[in-house]
Order: C-alpha cells, then sequence, then structure tokens
C-alpha cells in the first residue's frame, strides 16, 4: 500500500491518511484510521458521491477499528478517467483493495458497509470472494423496489445502447447544470427526505463536483451502466452474515422485493424513522444495531 504524495484534485474531510491502492482504473483512494479489526465503508454512486457520506461512521470506529473508506474510481480521490463505468470495474476494485486490506490486517476478515448502488458492488464482490470478508452490511440498497425482479443474465446491466455516448457528447455541460449548488442541496433534500440536511456533506458534494473529471462516472450511472440486471441473485447467493437496513422518508423508500430475501437466517433487517443515510440522522441508534451485526458469529462460507 502506498501513501499519496501528491495533492489530489478532491480529498474528502476524514481523518486519518489517505493511501493509494493501484488498480486498473487507475489509482484508488483509502482513508484509514485507527487500529483494530478491519472495516471497510463503501460509499453510493450519485453525481457528487465521496467517502464524505460516510463520514459519521469513519469517525465513529476509529477508537476500535482499523477504517478504510474507499473513493471507487471515478469519485473522490481516486482517478477519474474518461471511460464507461462498470459493476465489473467496481467489483474488481473492491477486489484489489480488500486484498490490500487484509494484508495490512494480518489477512483477518473485513467487516464492510456499503450505500445504495454501492451495495451491489460490494455483494458481488463477497460473493466471488466470501474468504475475504466477515460480515456485509447494507445501506438502503438498490435492486430491491417493486419493479420487476432483476434476475438478468450473469454480469448483465441495465445500461441503455448509445446513451452513454449522448452523455458524453453533452459533456461537462450537463453535467454543470445537474451539479449546481442548489441542485445538489434538492437532491440532498430527497435523499434525507426534508428541508433538514447534513451542511458539512453539502458543502462536501459541492466541492466534489467542481473537480476535474468530476462527471466522468456519473455519466455512466446516469445510461444504467452501473446497474446490476441480475443483482438478485447475487443478493440471494450470499452465505455469510447480512444486515440490510433502510429509511422511510425521500426518494429511496420501495424495499418491497426485500421479502424474498428476509428469511433466510444470515439476513437481518432493520427500518429506521430517517431518510436513506440514517447514520447521519441517528448515529446512536445506526451504531448500536451495527454493532449487534457485528457481534453475529461468522458463518461458514
Amino acid at each position: 500500500m502506498t501513501r499519496r504524495t501528491d495533492a489530489p484534485v478532491f480529498t474528502p474531510r476524514l481523518s486519518g491518511q489517505t493511501v493509494l491502492v493501484e488498480t486498473h482504473c487507475g489509482p484508488v483512494a483509502m482513508h484509514r484510521v485507527g487500529q483494530g479489526p478491519p472495516l471497510l465503508l463503501v460509499h453510493s454512486v450519485n453525481a457528487a458521491a465521496s467517502a464524505a457520506e460516510v463520514r459519521p461512521l469513519h469517525e465513529h470506529y476509529a477508537s476500535s477499528r482499523t477504517v478504510f473508506s474507499i473513493d471507487l474510481p471515478g469519485f473522490g480521490a481516486s482517478a477519474r478517467r474518461a471511460e464507461l463505468y462498470t459493476p465489473r470495474k467496481m467489483t474488481d476494485v473492491l477486489h484489489a483493495a480488500t486484498g490490500l486490506i487484509r494484508a495490512h490486517c494480518n489477512e483477518a476478515r473485513i467487516d464492510a458497509l456499503a450505500l445504495s448502488l454501492s451495495c451491489e458492488f460490494l455483494a458481488r464482490a463477497a460473493l466471488e470472494r466470501p474468504a475475504d470478508y466477515r460480515s456485509l452490511a447494507l445501506v438502503s440498497p438498490t435492486g430491491l423496489s417493486g419493479r420487476a425482479e432483476r434476475r438478468g443474465a450473469p454480469g448483465s446491466t441495465a445500461a441503455l445502447p448509445g446513451l452513454h455516448w449522448l452523455l458524453t457528447a453533452l459533456g461537462p455541460g450537463l453535467y454543470k447544470a445537474l451539479t449546481r449548488p442548489g441542485v445538489i442541496r434538492f437532491f440532498l433534500r430527497k435523499t434525507w427526505g426534508g428541508a433538514q440536511i447534513d451542511e458539512v456533506m453539502f458543502e462536501e458534494a459541492v466541492r466534489a463536483a467542481r473537480s476535474a473529471g468530476a462527471e466522468h462516472a456519473p455519466l455512466s450511472f446516469l445510461c444504467g451502466a452501473l446497474f446490476s440486471k441480475d443483482i438478485l441473485s447475487i443478493y440471494e447467493g450470499l452465505a455469510l452474515p447480512v444486515w440490510m437496513c433502510h429509511g422511510v422518508r425521500g426518494d429511496f423508500t420501495d424495499y418491497r422485493q426485500k421479502a424474498l430475501l428476509q428469511e433466510r437466517a444470515n439476513w437481518l433487517m432493520q427500518v429506521f424513522q430517517t431518510g436513506a443515510l440514517p447514520h447521519f440522522e441517528v448515529l446512536a441508534d445506526f451504531c448500536a444495531a451495527f454493532d449487534r451485526h457485528l457481534a453475529r458469529p461468522p458463518l461458514d462460507n
């Protein structure tokens, strides 16, 4: 693992040090703090995402864990290449990250938490390499709404042919319009489900959106290329302990298909009276529930 020496375009304001993982998507940043069993935190995917979205958990668990909060490729302090981003690329980056995390932590298996769409990448990574993980926490995961069950061909995505090319042609102008401070605040209010949002999160999102190359990965998100059409099969294939939670306010409240998973012995589910990022609103309650999940005995994979 190499310590970052050059000044990144954007680095989330998190405690600890930023280290780099060399991947096929270029250098990927992880923000490391604390000592103890490894905990990997993965932010969501949106127009201005970064590891700032897991800041409350990063700081809370620094006293008891070695916390690694990753910036996925195309986001935060990681490389932002002008290319099509896919679940395969994101999953392979998580494989590279967990390999280095385990090497740093004496090969200990990892407890990992992801937000929203990144739950799909984390679940796929854990299904492919279950020996790397001790448990998963999926916060407001995608793929469980009341729409058609996503049991497509293995590795298939929801990408619309030609749309990525069109969005790329529209370029920075489209992205700039979608990430004006007022628009960012609008979408954060839809995430929180109310006018009261975390102002530090808002400031970090604005900073992220203004940095060079910030539009590339979100264009892949907008064209559907980062959504897995086979994700329900991936979730069903997980054998390790899984904790899923979500809120009841805002735009991210449809989890009707969780009924397909809630009878599985390895899955625990919880609902918070919050928006889609409960760790910002009820940190103490969230961490108490997360700690109970982390105390569950590991299952044989």
